[in-house]
């Protein structure tokens, strides 16, 4: 066995197989691409579904990766277990329809124990294998030489996702010996693949080789794939003989520069301490990753999972004695530890230590915030006798304030009350529940289909300089299958030999248009084009007349359509780079929409983009189309479009051969569309709007050409009425008669507000005058004439400055509604009596509820009909509880 370092061994993986054909594929960004269906990236094959399930047919069927993953199902384990994390890398080799079996396992021995690689013991390699997969056990045995003892059969082991393609696996595991086994010899666990510490799963092979359909039922898949995955920090922690992943140069580097500055704690002296050491490395691996592909933290989605690891991480910070800010700190750490595969950490170093500080203080002050409401909670519940917080406080206060729950118990444990962990618990698991039922619209992977997979038929795009082109039509496809002739009033998909129709990709839609005789009569309309998994482009198209294979046609995109889609989609571009110089270059691409009337534009920012920042950007592109900037094109290797200083599109993945789009050398980014040849034939550019979408994600939609002459001039018109209505001679003076009539309006406000107040002083008067006295404790209880909320809580205010009674009760009706007040003096409060407690009681005599403080509480009704009944049960509830 090797001493190798964890590049080292990312290296050999990667190398091993472009020896063997395959592709290296660079990692891709954690936040998925496309997928609605999954939060992160959580594998190496989650980036690789569209080769799997056969919509995209790759360049090579062999390809290799090393995948930086994120999962969090079971955060609470990190730090706590050996091997759990929230980011870890997933080292893979896949075959796509191409080698199956037999050379997944030989090369994954090769590369495991030849002197050349990692030449682990071959001794201390165990297999599992799925009982019914007798060729994979038949393998291990002839091609390898593994003894029955070497291999054995779990019935778990297949791969299965529910739908799309499955099938069985192989799992290879590492004996690291006696020390590391703290199971009895006869405990069921105790065995290659069972829940122990000794045998150590490195690699699993999964065999995919049928489709799991909808309705259950399994079929051979017409292309038979392989889909390998080993964990990088376990196979590291063996060669670098670690007791656990975090002692490998993956994470010490982190944890040293902790003790640094935790000043007095030091890794390995106390269990405790280590859990929080380890949360801290883990954690700050995956934040720094996550927000370095343009994730930042919010109150939902993947935000919210940055938020909560930042927080945890801060909380463990606390136990270690660290009391300010400090993560940040630690981001370059992170940086050199991966440079050699992930320069981007570096990269982007200022703008990731950005986000993290900024969140670690705000942090600190809603911690403060939550003490606060948990001191609040505690004084409540002693007063009214209870001596459990619930549930639905815990994760109240975990949720909204992060504050954690081991934290609660502690001062709860303090005040000698007991915490509802099942009801904690029961939260936790709604939450994952609703996060499940966001994305359960979305399959994680498509079922297979042969239909296009097997097409091999050469389709050209010609229409970058072309809207017109003679082509030859070479497939009719229905939706089940391909046929030789298709008939006026079907639609269809057809593929022909070459097209000016641009297929829908990389944010721009799809062309539309007409498929022509050589008289001119139209044979179709087409109203949409795609990409088949081989790249050809499919039409569909709505028939009026018949078509047969071989037919030479005419097809003619719609020029009005493609010149506004060319003009808008320039416009992104400049709209890019703009926000790049506006706000800095971690504003990066998060999707985009290029249609004929307006475009959209999503990108990476956290916090508001104020309206000058708009106006600047808006400004620097209009600048840039009255500047009359050449647009060129170039089609070059990635390598050298990168050494042009291109700028890739967030979460593409991009093949050997690609198309630079330079914009007077201000622009210069890969993409594939259509442009305009000059910035000036843009005309226009107008912001529309811009607004936070999700999580860091935010939207700009804008137009141009005609579309934004029209639009100005629309608002031009609106103008023109609007200072009509103000009596504005001109609609330069809008401005000034708009402030003058709300300082008229102010001046009426003020007046209204003091007769309001007169009026409620002299209800005042009227209801403070009866006072009833219940066991020694006096009350106020009115049926009040105000005009709002306001007016009753001035009221309550009056009431509580002239110490009128102990209990205040007061309800009022408008529009059909009841709102109802309750007040108690502190007095009163430390006798036993709370506001809330009373409100909770009164409130749904009238149809609602509500809820507050020991002082003060309000609650808002449907049913008029019981406010008098309500006002009574006041009373009565003070004798009750007096």
């Amino acid at each position: 066995m090797k001493q190798l370092t964890s590049n080292q061994v990312r290296q050999m993986f990667l190398d091993f197989f472009e020896e063997k054909g395959h592709k290296v594929e660079p990692s891709a960004s954690l936040v998925p691409f496309e997928d609605p269906s999954l939060l992160w990236i959580n594998s190496g094959v989650a980036t690789l579904k569209k080769y799997f399930d056969g919509s995209v047919v790759p360049e090579n069927p062999r390809i290799v990766n090393a995948q930086k993953s994120i999962r969090t199902n079971d955060i609470e384990n990190v730090g706590k277990t050996a091997r759990h994390h929230t980011l870890f890398e997933m080292l893979g080799n896949f075959s796509i329809g191409e080698y199956f079996k037999e050379e997944a396992i030989v090369w994954a021995w090769e590369f495991l124990t030849s002197d050349k690689w990692l030449a682990l013991d071959s001794e201390k390699l165990y297999v599992t294998v799925y009982p019914e997969d007798k060729e994979a056990a038949q393998l291990w045995r002839e091609k390898i030489g593994l003894t029955d003892d070497h291999i054995i059969e779990i019935e778990d082991n297949f791969w299965d996702i529910g739908v799309g393609p499955s099938g069985p696996d192989s799992e290879i595991f590492y004996d690291r010996g006696e020390t590391f086994n703290f199971l009895p010899k006869d405990d069921p666990e105790n065995y290659p693949g069972g829940e122990n510490e000794r045998w150590l799963e490195i690699w699993n092979l999964v065999f995919s080789e049928f489709n799991h359909k909808e309705d259950g039922s399994y079929e051979p898949l017409p292309n038979k794939n392989i889909d390998t995955g080993m964990g990088l920090e376990r196979v590291v922690s063996i060669l670098q003989d670690a007791p656990t992943n975090f002692e490998t140069d993956l994470f010490m580097p982190i944890i040293r520069e902790i003790e640094r500055l935790s000043l007095k704690k030091v890794y390995g002296a106390n269990k405790q301490d280590d859990i929080s050491f380890k949360v801290i490395a883990d954690h700050l691996r995956a934040v720094s990753f996550a927000i370095g592909d343009g994730a930042l933290p919010s109150n939902e989605g993947r935000g919210y999972v940055l938020r909560r690891l930042l927080r945890r991480a801060v909380m463990h910070g606390k136990k270690l004695g660290i009391d300010q800010a400090f993560m940040f700190k630690l981001v370059s750490v992170v940086g050199n530890i991966m440079d050699a595969f992930y320069p981007e950490i570096l990269e982007q170093r200022t703008f990731i230590e950005k986000v993290i500080k900024n969140e670690e203080e705000r942090f600190h002050e809603t911690i403060n915030d939550g003490l606060t409401i948990l001191n609040e909670l505690i004084s409540e519940l002693k007063l009214s006798g209870e001596t459990k917080i619930t549930g639905k406080d815990i994760f109240k206060l975990y949720d909204t304030f992060g504050f954690p729950v081991e934290l609660t118990e502690e001062y709860a444990e303090e005040e000698g009350l007991s915490v509802d962990h099942e009801g904690f618990i029961k939260e936790m698991e709604a939450q994952r529940e609703r996060a499940r039922s966001a994305r359960s619209d979305s399959k994680s992977m498509g079922v297979q289909t042969k239909l296009f997979s097997d097409v091999a038929v050469e389709s050209i795009f010609v229409g970058y300089d072309q809207t017109l082109v003679e082509a030859k039509l070479e497939i009719i496809a229905t939706d089940e299958e391909l046929v030789e002739m298709a008939k006026i009033g079907e639609t269809v998909r057809l593929i022909f030999n070459q097209t000016t129709f641009y297929a829908e990709m990389g944010g721009q839609v799809a062309d539309k248009g007409l498929v022509l005789d050589f008289e001119g009569n139209t044979i179709g309309k087409v109203i949409d084009v795609k990409r088949a998994p081989a790249g050809q482009f499919l039409h569909l198209v709505e028939l009026m007349s018949d078509v047969k294979v071989g037919q030479i046609m005419k097809l003619a995109v719609d020029k009005n359509l493609r010149n506004k889609i060319t003009r808008n989609h320039t416009a992104t571009h400049l709209l890019h780079q703009a926000l790049k110089d506006v706000l800095g270059e971690h504003a990066n691409q998060a999707g985009s929409l290029v249609m004929g009337d307006y475009l959209r534009f999503d990108f990476t920012h956290f916090g508001q983009v104020t309206q000058s920042e708009l106006d600047e950007m808006e400004h620097k592109v209009n600048e840039k189309i009255w500047e009359s900037l050449k647009v060129e094109t170039t089609e070059t290797t990635i390598e050298k479009a990168r050494e042009m200083g291109a700028m890739a599109l967030f979460g593409e993945k991009y093949g050997n051969e690609v198309r630079v789009v330079n914009i007077g050398d201000y622009s210069i980014e890969l993409c594939g569309g259509v442009h305009v040849s000059n910035t000036d034939e843009i005309g226009l550019f107008k912001i529309l709007s811009e607004s936070g979408i999700g999580a860091g994600v935010r939207r700009i939609e804008a137009i141009t050409s005609e579309a934004a002459f029209n639009y100005l001039q629309n608002q031009e018109r609106r103008l023109k009425v609007i200072a009509g209505l103000v009596k504005a001679q001109q609609i330069k003076d809008v401005e000034r008669k708009i402030e003058q009539l709300q300082i008229e309006l102010k001046e009426t406000q003020k007046e209204n507000e003091s007769l309001q107040s007169k009026l409620a002083n002299e209800q005042a008067n009227n209801i403070f005058d009866t006072i009833q006295t219940v066991k020694g404790i006096t009350v106020v209880v009115a049926q009040v004439e105000v005009s709002d909320v306001n007016q009753l809580r001035q009221l309550a205010d009056q009431w509580k400055q002239q110490a009128i009674s102990n209990v205040l009760a007061l309800g009022f009706i408008k529009d059909g509604k009841v709102n109802l007040l309750t007040a108690i003096d502190q007095e009163t409060v430390k006798k036993g009596l709370t506001a809330g407690n009373l409100i909770k009681e009164i409130a749904p005599i009238v149809g609602g509820g509500g809820g507050g403080r020991p002082d003060l509480a309000q609650a808002g009704g449907k049913n008029p009909a019981g406010l008098t009944d309500a006002l009574q049960k006041a009373v009565e509830w003070v004798e009750k509880h007096s």
